[in-house]
C-alpha cells in the first residue's frame, strides 16, 4: 500500500511538471507553428503546424536586410555569439579575479568592498547606460565591440558566486602551496583555477544567455548595420512580419538549446561547485 501511494505521488508530480512545462512552452511553439505557414497566409499565433518550414527559413537565412542590404541573418547570429561570448568570458575572469583578491590577499576594508559590489545589483543595468555611454564615446569605442562588451563586464553576482566558492576551499592548500614555495599567480593558476572550472563554466553559461539577450545597449552603443545582432534585427522585419517570428525563434534556439543540454552542469556548478 505504502508503494501504491508513491507511485501515485509521483504520478501526480510528474503530471504537473509536464502540465507545467507544455503551458510555458505553449506560446513559443505557436509562434513557430505560425513561421511554418506559407507567405500570404495570416501570421497569428496558432497550433497546427504548416509544410513551408524548410522554404521560410532558407529564405530567411539567404535574405539581405538593413538599409543597405548588406546584412544577413548569419551576420547577425556572429555578432550575437561574440556579444554573448565576450561578454560572460570576460564577466567570468573579471568576477573570478576580484573574488580572488577580496579573499585572499588580505584587502583592507574588503568587506565593505564587497558590499558595493553587491549594492550594484540593486540597480537596473539601463539606470548605468547614459553616464556608461558617455564615457564610451569619449573613448572613441562608439560601433565598436569592445564598446559593445567591455562597459559591461563587471559583475557584482559573479564575484558573489565565485566568493563564496573560494571560502569553501581549505586554508592549507593555501599553505601548502607557500612551502612548496608557489607564488600567489602559481596558486591561482595551478590550484583555484582548475577548482574554480564548474562553477566558472555553470556561470559563463548563464552569462552567455543574458549577453545573448542583450538590446537596449547594442542598440545605444551602435548604429552601423554590421554590428547588428539578431535580437536588434527583428526590428528590420517588424514583430508582426513573418521573417520578424522566424528570426524571434532563430534568437530563441542557441539559448534554449544551451539550457537544455546542460542545466545539470548549470546547477551544480552554482550550486555545488566542486566543494
Amino acid at each position: 500500500m505504502h508503494s501504491f501511494r508513491r507511485w501515485q505521488a509521483r504520478i501526480v508530480d510528474h503530471a504537473i511538471l509536464i502540465a507545467g512545462a507544455l503551458f510555458m512552452c505553449l506560446p513559443v511553439y505557436s509562434i513557430f507553428a505560425a513561421t511554418t505557414h506559407a507567405p500570404g497566409v495570416p501570421v497569428v499565433p496558432r497550433l497546427d503546424p504548416g509544410s513551408s518550414v524548410l522554404e521560410n527559413y532558407g529564405t530567411l537565412i539567404s535574405a539581405n536586410a538593413g538599409f543597405t542590404g548588406d546584412v544577413t541573418v548569419l551576420t547577425m547570429v556572429w555578432n550575437s555569439f561574440l556579444l554573448g561570448a565576450g561578454f560572460a568570458a570576460l564577466k567570468v575572469s573579471v568576477s573570478l579575479l576580484a573574488a580572488y583578491s577580496l579573499i585572499y590577499f588580505r584587502v583592507k576594508y574588503a568587506s565593505i568592498i564587497f558590499w558595493l559590489l553587491l549594492l550594484s545589483l540593486m540597480f537596473p543595468l539601463e539606470s548605468r547606460f547614459l553616464p556608461t555611454f558617455a564615457v564610451v564615446a569619449d573613448l572613441g569605442l562608439v560601433n565598436t565591440r569592445a564598446g559593445l562588451i567591455v562597459p559591461l563586464v563587471a559583475s557584482g553576482l559573479g564575484t558573489l558566486f565565485f566568493r563564496q566558492f573560494l571560502m569553501t576551499v581549505p586554508d592549507t592548500l593555501m599553505e601548502s602551496a607557500r612551502l612548496d614555495g608557489a607564488g600567489a599567480i602559481k596558486f591561482f593558476k595551478d590550484i583555484l583555477l582548475p577548482l574554480s572550472v564548474p562553477t566558472a563554466a555553470a556561470l559563463f553559461l548563464v552569462l552567455f544567455v543574458t549577453g545573448w539577450n542583450q538590446y537596449l545597449w547594442p542598440v545605444i552603443v551602435t548604429s552601423e548595420e554590421s554590428t547588428y545582432t539578431l535580437v536588434r534585427g527583428m526590428q528590420f522585419f517588424g514583430r508582426a512580419s513573418l521573417f520578424g517570428l522566424s528570426l524571434a525563434i532563430l534568437a530563441i534556439l542557441p539559448p534554449a538549446l544551451l539550457v537544455i543540454l546542460f542545466q545539470r552542469q548549470v546547477v551544480k556548478g552554482l550550486f555545488d561547485g566542486s566543494h
